[in-house]
């Protein structure tokens, strides 16, 4: 697994690039056919982030933590990947397969609102709620819009307050 390593407010050095890898690597045991992993570290407020995307066979397996030590933060987010990916791999040998996502695509607003502070594109491939939850889940968002492959339109799964799910359809 190739892993790019992005930074900001902070200079990776040698070792810090290093660690990353290796920790990042660590995952190609449990994702065969992952792409190219995308790592962002950062420092803000004197809190170190280390954020982590990597597609996935057209999933999105992707996890961030914060902390006071860069170091401690990439062991913690690389150990929630491996559970994610222990779940996503679990889950796809249940019966859960089908639709995929592909990255979702930020760009910065320009000249927008000041409340509107960011839009995100994703593609809209046909899913059904199932398989929307299942991405929902992998990325570690408490809704996912996505087009469901029964009725052609979009729709919306949220992570309702008692732990269910919930379903957004527009009417007809």
């Amino acid at each position: 697994m190739e892993v790019v390593v992005r930074s900001r407010n902070i200079e990776v050095t040698a070792a810090l690039k290093a660690h990353v890898e290796k920790k990042v690597r660590k995952l190609d045991k449990f994702l065969s056919d992952a792409g190219k992993a995308q790592v962002r570290l950062e420092i803000e407020h004197g809190r170190h982030t280390a954020e982590v995307t990597i597609p996935v066979a057209g999933w999105i397996l992707r996890g961030e933590e914060k902390g006071d030590d860069m170091y401690a933060s990439v062991d913690q987010v690389v150990q929630k990947l491996e559970r994610q990916a222990k779940r996503w791999k679990g889950r796809l040998l249940h019966d859960r397969t089908g639709g995929a996502v592909a990255a979702a695509t930020e760009q910065p607003v320009e000249d927008a609102p000041s409340l509107l502070v960011r839009r995100k594109a994703f593609p809209a491939k046909p899913m059904t709620p199932d398989e929307a939850i299942l991405q929902m889940d992998l990325v570690g968002h408490d809704f996912f819009a996505f087009r469901n492959a029964e009725t052609e339109v979009i729709n919306v799964v949220y992570r309702r307050r008692d732990g269910n799910y919930g379903l957004l359809e527009p009417d007809a």
